[in-house]
């Protein structure tokens, strides 16, 4: 049987900053200014290769908000192929060809993708996306896919009580209330359409989490449609997603017999699959899309361990991950492997840098300041766990795909 052991205290990574304060640099010297929140998961196989879980915490409080930018991706990702399971329809699934319209402004349709295998949208294809480069698009025809109530519920159905993906990302031109409606979407296969939703309009209360919330109102000042307005910047109708919630998404994605059944999400093989290979492949190593290496490095969008810069990547490792990055918060979501080592544990960090607090002037220290942090943080806990002993080496054979 699965255990789970939550630490009482966050003593274990308060030592570990204050030990590792010059190595991480000014947001473990002053984490509250950096709204640092960390979650570290030891998993200790039994003979059997069953994990047992031990957690530690730090400031990971559910009630505090942070803005998870496209960490929200990823369970909406989850959320989306779970959906297509549920219609039971049979020749749907998540490589069926997806043609999203348009029915109110300021909605787009989208028919082909000059990215996809012989132009065509598919879930799949969108899910890759989503997680190789964090594209902002793929995300948002997911989130049209769903609607917004029905991903809300299907999230909270699973436990993640505090989130809320009530927004597209990077799409201004939809309000709160243009967010609400959702485009309609037709699944077409040899000419015959397999199944149509027409627009929907959600009806949740997307303030719901207000009440229990601190901090929507952060910095001093912020830029609206090019002019500075003076005061603090309203997170109240924006995405949410607590550390915890994110965290737990990607643990029962990742070992999906350790919990139960109410709490999967309800996928087939092939889609957790193509969740492992989306979530740890590198951009070079994808043929569809294809990226300019130059552009997408290999750690684009790994923190944790490789600071979100150009490095040269350890062949033995891999990173099963979602990061956020906006609003001076940078997020990494991650279950990391060293196959050589036979070493594994999930790490899921969040750290503020907006010295001047100053919204939407692209004027954040994530080089210098979050990305530094991450890097550092997820090297010292992997120093620690390539030294920590194990009664039983793991068989990692599940994750080891093919690219």
């Amino acid at each position: 049987m699965t255990t789970n052991i939550y630490s009482q205290n966050g003593n274990f990574l308060e030592e570990l900053l204050n030990t590792h304060a010059d190595r991480l640099g000014s947001a473990a010297i002053n984490p509250e200014k950096h709204r640092v929140q960390i979650i570290y998961t030891q998993i200790d196989r039994d003979k059997n290769n069953q994990p047992h879980f031990t957690h530690h915490k730090f400031n990971a409080w559910e009630g505090r908000y942070f803005f998870p930018a496209s960490t929200v991706k990823m369970p909406a990702a989850f959320a989306a192929l779970e959906y297509l399971n549920d219609l039971s329809i049979e020749g749907l699934d998540e490589h069926t060809p997806m043609f999203t319209g348009s029915a109110s402004t300021p909605q787009t349709a989208v028919t082909t993708d000059a990215t996809a295998p012989g132009m065509i949208p598919t879930v799949a294809h969108y899910v890759n996306k989503n997680f190789i480069v964090s594209d902002n698009d793929a995300f948002n025809r997911l989130y049209e896919l769903l609607g917004q109530r029905n991903l809300n519920e299907r999230l909270w159905a699973k436990g993640m009580s505090n989130t809320r993906i009530i927004s597209r990302l990077s799409a201004f031109q939809f309000d709160h209330d243009a967010n609400k409606r959702t485009n309609p979407v037709s699944f077409i296969s040899e000419n015959k359409l397999l199944f149509h939703k027409g627009e929907t309009v959600s009806s949740i209360d997307t303030s719901i989490h207000n009440q229990r919330l601190e901090k929507l109102q952060q910095g001093k000042a912020y830029f609206w449609m090019g002019e500075l307005v003076h005061g603090p910047f309203d997170f109240s109708f924006r995405n949410y997603a607590a550390l915890e919630d994110l965290h737990r998404s990607l643990k029962i994605v990742l070992f999906p017999d350790t919990t139960c059944s109410q709490s999967h999400f309800r996928l087939t093989k092939s889609q957790y699959e193509l969740l492992y290979r989306a979530m740890s492949i590198l951009p070079r190593e994808s043929d569809y899309p294809q990226y300019d290496p130059e552009r997408y490095y290999d750690s684009f969008v790994k923190y944790l361990m490789m600071g979100g810069v150009k490095t040269d990547w350890p062949e033995n490792i891999r990173i099963f991950n979602k990061i956020g990055r906006a609003y001076g918060y940078l997020t990494d979501v991650a279950y990391i492997v060293d196959f050589d080592s036979g070493v594994e544990f999930m790490l899921s960090a969040s750290v503020y840098v907006n010295e001047n607090e100053t919204f939407n002037d692209n004027e954040y220290e994530y080089s210098t300041i979050a990305g530094p942090f991450l890097r550092e943080l997820g090297k010292i806990i992997y120093e620690s766990e390539v030294e920590r002993e194990r009664n039983h080496t793991p068989d990692l054979t599940r994750f080891k795909i093919s690219y």
